[in-house]
């Protein structure tokens, strides 16, 4: 922002976990008192109790939502995917300010306070990236194929020897 004003919001911050994701999401701080204008640097934390790699999205919501256009983020977590591995915990920060233009808008007036929530959901899995790939030559057409049989031309389903 280009100024800082004296006015002060309180910032509270709310995390919760779509019960489809096996982490423990939450706000390290539970609030901060800010000027508007600032930049304000704030972190929640995520830890997977999942036992393979998992992919979590995170969407946000901002109460009460007549001050959401004035709530910008410069940097936040939940511009992109996280992944965390079995047992991983993860600082996950968010930067950002309160537009100054807010101290031009009567209707908010009583603001006094704004709520940053988030909620972190399991990422869509995406079964096309799991699929081998085979390399296409100009003028070759290439299909993939498996061969379950061992070269004894047994079925190679089964046990291992």
């Amino acid at each position: 922002a280009d100024r800082i004003l004296d006015r002060r919001v309180k910032i509270r911050f709310n995390a919760d976990t779509n019960m489809a994701l096996p982490w423990r999401f939450a706000a390290v701080q539970d609030s901060v008192t800010i000027r508007v204008g600032e930049q304000v640097l704030a972190f929640y934390e995520a830890q997977s109790n999942a036992e393979v790699p998992v992919v979590g999205t995170a969407t946000f919501n901002v109460t009460p939502a007549k001050a959401g256009q004035y709530f910008n983020k410069i940097d936040c977590f939940c511009f992109t995917e996280q992944t965390l591995d079995p047992g991983q915990r993860v600082d996950l920060p968010v930067q950002f300010f309160i537009d100054p233009a807010i101290a031009e808008d009567r209707n908010l007036d009583d603001v006094k306070t704004i709520t940053l929530s988030y909620t972190f959901f399991r990422a869509p899995e995406r079964n096309a990236e799991k699929l081998p790939r085979a390399a296409k030559a100009p003028g070759f057409d290439v299909t993939l194929t498996t061969n379950p049989t061992n070269n004894d031309g047994k079925n190679g389903y089964g046990r291992t020897r």
